[in-house]
C-alpha cells in the first residue's frame, strides 16, 4: 500500500491558515493597520472600497522596507519582531507570528509600494495567489503603501458568506476605532467609498475618545488612574448618567493592544455595582501596563485573547481604580440636603410615611446617619428635612386611592363588599361575568387579562405592542409611511462617526417611519419631525439613539435592512412595563394584537399571551 501523507503545496497551507488569520475585510485592516504602527509611522490612512470587498489600502510614513525585506515581507513565518521562542514573553510590537502578510496573499490580490529613507527608490511587488507577479523599482515616497484587492477571490465560497456592506463596514470601522485609540499621538484617517469618515490629528487620549465617540462624551468622562508594583491602569471611565443598551464603547489595552476579556469586563461592572439600571452598559477605555513576561498573548491568531499570570490580582486591581475614579470625581450619588438644594425623588405615595417609622417602606432606605467627624448640626437639619418631606404624604396617598381608584395606592384587599365598590359578579343564565365587567384590565402594569367564554387570555403588554408597532413598521416602509408630528423648532443631534454613516444608509427607510431627519453638516443630523404616534414621554433624540443601537445589534442577523429597523424601531417605541393603560387603550391594543398576521409572538420570539382555561383553573382548586 503507497503512502498516503504527503506535504501540502504552500499555497494550500497559505490559504487554511488565512482561514484563521483573514476571517473578513476588517481582519486585512486590523493586521495592515498593526503593521503600520510597528512600522513607526506618523501619519496612518486606511482607504476602503465596497466594505473592503474590492479594495483596503493602508498608507502610511514609516520607516519602509529594503527590496529584500519586502519580498521577505510575503513568505510565512517571516518577521522581524522576534528572533527566538523566548522573545514571545518580551513583545512590544503588535505583530510577531509573520502570518498576515502570506494569508492575504494567499486570499487576494496585493500591491505592495515601499521606501527607505536612505534610499532614492523603492519596490513594487504584485502578489497573487501567493505567487510573486512583478517584483520592480519604482518611485514612492517613504514610507509604505499596500492595496488588498478583491478579498476571497481565490475562495468563492468563503467570499459567499461575507455578510452586508453595512455589517462589514461596521467590523471595519470598530477595528479602526481600536488601533486609532490605542495610539493617540499618531494620526489617523479612514476613507470609504470616497468619503471620509475619521480624520484624527495626533493628540492626548481623551481628544482621542472625543473625536472617535462624539463631542457628547466629553463632558461623560472621568479619568483612571491606578498604579502598582505590578501593573499601571490609565483611561477613562464613563459617568453612570452616560449608558448604552448596547455594547462597543467598552475597551481594554493591554500594552497597546486591543484584548477581549468578559473577566476583566465584570470587574469593571463589579466597581459600577447599584449605579446602573440592568442590561445597561457604561463607556469605558482602559489601559493596562504590565510586564510581557506577565502575560502571553500567543493565544490566538487574532491576538485579542490574552493569559496573565495573577488574573485574580489584575480584577482585583482594576475594579479597585474604577471604583476610586467614580468616588474621587464625586460620580456616586449623596444625599445631603444643604449640598444638593435641587434634589427632588420621585416615591410611591403608598410607600411615603415618615421614615423613623418605617425604612422599610422606602425600599428600605433610612436618613444618613453621620459619618466620622461629620457636623452634628447638619446631621440633625438633614434629619429635620426627612421628616418634613414625608409628613402627611400617608394620607395623601390614601386619599388619592379613593379619588381615583388605583389599585396600585389601594390598601390590602377585603373579602367584604364595601358601600359603593362593585364587585365582579357572575350571570346566572350565562356562567359568564356580566356584560359591564367584560373589559380588560391591567395586572402589575405588565399584563392585560382579557375574558374570554371558555376562560381568559393573560397578555405581555410590552411584547404586544411589539408585535403590532412591528407589522405597521413594515408596512410603513413598504408603500404606507407614518404621519409625522412637525417639531416647531429643528432639534440637532450629534452622532459619532460610525453612527453617522449607520444613519446615512438607512435615513430614507427612517424617514418612512414617521421622521423627518435631514444632514446639517459633518456627524450632525437635524430632526425636523417625529412619528405622530410617538408616546411614553421619550425624546425624539433619544429614541433616535436607541434605535440605532438596536439596529447595530441586530446587523449580525442579516434580516434584511427593513426588517432590521422595523425591529429596532418596534422595541424602542412600544410600550413599557409599568406603563398605565386606560380600558379603552387595553382593549384597542388587544384588538390590533390579534389583527395581526402573527399574533403568537414578538419579533424577538417572546410570546405576546397566554390563554388560560376554565377547567383548567377549576382542577387548581380540586
Amino acid at each position: 500500500m503507497s503512502d498516503v501523507i504527503q506535504l501540502l503545496p504552500d499555497s494550500v497551507a497559505n490559504q487554511i491558515a488565512a482561514g484563521e488569520v483573514v476571517q473578513r475585510p476588517a481582519s486585512v485592516a486590523k493586521e495592515l493597520l498593526e503593521n503600520a504602527v510597528d512600522a513607526g509611522a506618523t501619519k496612518i490612512q486606511l482607504i476602503v472600497k465596497d466594505a473592503g470587498k474590492t479594495l483596503i489600502q493602508v498608507i502610511d510614513n514609516g520607516c519602509g522596507m529594503s527590496e529584500t525585506d519586502a519580498r521577505m515581507s510575503f513568505e510565512r513565518h517571516a518577521t522581524s519582531k522576534i528572533r527566538e521562542a523566548k522573545d514571545l514573553f518580551s513583545l512590544h510590537t503588535m505583530g510577531f507570528r509573520g502570518e498576515a502578510l502570506a494569508s492575504i496573499a494567499a486570499v487576494a490580490q496585493v500591491e505592495m509600494r515601499t521606501r527607505r529613507a536612505t534610499e532614492e527608490l523603492g519596490t513594487r511587488i504584485v502578489v497573487e495567489d501567493t505567487t510573486v507577479k512583478v517584483q520592480e523599482a519604482c518611485q514612492a515616497p517613504q514610507g509604505t503603501s499596500i492595496s488588498v484587492k478583491n478579498l476571497f477571490y481565490t475562495v468563492p465560497a468563503r467570499r459567499s458568506f461575507l455578510k452586508a456592506d453595512p455589517v462589514e463596514t461596521r467590523h471595519i470601522i470598530d477595528e479602526f476605532q481600536r488601533v486609532a485609540m490605542a495610539n493617540p499621538d499618531i494620526f489617523f484617517s479612514l476613507h470609504h467609498n470616497d468619503s471620509e469618515i475619521y480624520h484624527l490629528p495626533a493628540g492626548n487620549l481623551r481628544q482621542r475618545v472625543v473625536k472617535i465617540f462624539g463631542e457628547a462624551v466629553n463632558k461623560k468622562l472621568v479619568p483612571a488612574e491606578q498604579e502598582t508594583d505590578i501593573l499601571h491602569i490609565t483611561g477613562f471611565v464613563g459617568k453612570p448618567d452616560y449608558l448604552k443598551k448596547g455594547r462597543g464603547e467598552q475597551l481594554f489595552f493591554v500594552n497597546k493592544r486591543f484584548i477581549r476579556s468578559n473577566y476583566l469586563h465584570h470587574a469593571v461592572m463589579g466597581a459600577y455595582e447599584d449605579l446602573l439600571p440592568a442590561d445597561t452598559y457604561p463607556l469605558y477605555v482602559l489601559f493596562l501596563d504590565i510586564d510581557p513576561s506577565s502575560i502571553d498573548i500567543n493565544v490566538h491568531p487574532t491576538k485579542q485573547e490574552i493569559k496573565f499570570d495573577d488574573e485574580r490580582l489584575v480584577y482585583n486591581f482594576l475594579k479597585v481604580a474604577v471604583r476610586h475614579a467614580l468616588g474621587s470625581h464625586n460620580v456616586t450619588p449623596t444625599l445631603d440636603f444643604e449640598q444638593e438644594p435641587a434634589f427632588q425623588q420621585r416615591l410611591n405615595p403608598s410607600a411615603a410615611m415618615r421614615p423613623e417609622r418605617d425604612a422599610d417602606a422606602l425600599g428600605g432606605y433610612r436618613p444618613p446617619r453621620p459619618e466620622p467627624g461629620e457636623d452634628a448640626a447638619r446631621h440633625v437639619s438633614n434629619l429635620e428635612n426627612w421628616q418634613k418631606l414625608y409628613e402627611g404624604l400617608q394620607l395623601f396617598g390614601e386619599k388619592s386611592a379613593a379619588e381615583n381608584g388605583d389599585d396600585t395606592l389601594a390598601t390590602l384587599p377585603s373579602f367584604e363588599k364595601s358601600p359603593g365598590v362593585e364587585v365582579l359578579e357572575m350571570d346566572d343564565d350565562s356562567e359568564t361575568f356580566s356584560k359591564g365587567q367584560r373589559e380588560p384590565y391591567q395586572i402589575h402594569g405588565q399584563y392585560i387579562m382579557s375574558h374570554l367564554k371558555s376562560g381568559f387570555l393573560l397578555i405581555d403588554q410590552q411584547a404586544a405592542s411589539e408585535r403590532v408597532l412591528y407589522e405597521r413598521y413594515l408596512l410603513a416602509l413598504e408603500n404606507q409611511p407614518i404621519a409625522t408630528q412637525k417639531a416647531l423648532f429643528p432639534k440637532t443631534v450629534e452622532l459619532s462617526a460610525a453612527d453617522a454613516v449607520l444613519l446615512r444608509d438607512i435615513l430614507d427607510q427612517v424617514n418612512c417611519l414617521g421622521f423627518e431627519i435631514a444632514e446639517f453638516g459633518g456627524n450632525t443630523f437635524a430632526i425636523h419631525g417625529s412619528p405622530a404616534d410617538l408616546r411614553g414621554g421619550m425624546s425624539e433624540e433619544m429614541l433616535l439613539e436607541k434605535v440605532l443601537t438596536q439596529y447595530k445589534g441586530n446587523l449580525e442577523l442579516q434580516v434584511g435592512t427593513r426588517d432590521n429597523l422595523a425591529r429596532s424601531m418596534a422595541r424602542n417605541a412600544a410600550l413599557r412595563r409599568g406603563q398605565s393603560l386606560t380600558p379603552q387603550e387595553m382593549q384597542d391594543l388587544v384588538d390590533r394584537l390579534f389583527a395581526c398576521s402573527v399574533p403568537y409572538n414578538s419579533p424577538s420570539g417572546r410570546k405576546c399571551f397566554i390563554q388560560f382555561d376554565l377547567e383548567d383553573l377549576q382542577k387548581q382548586f380540586s
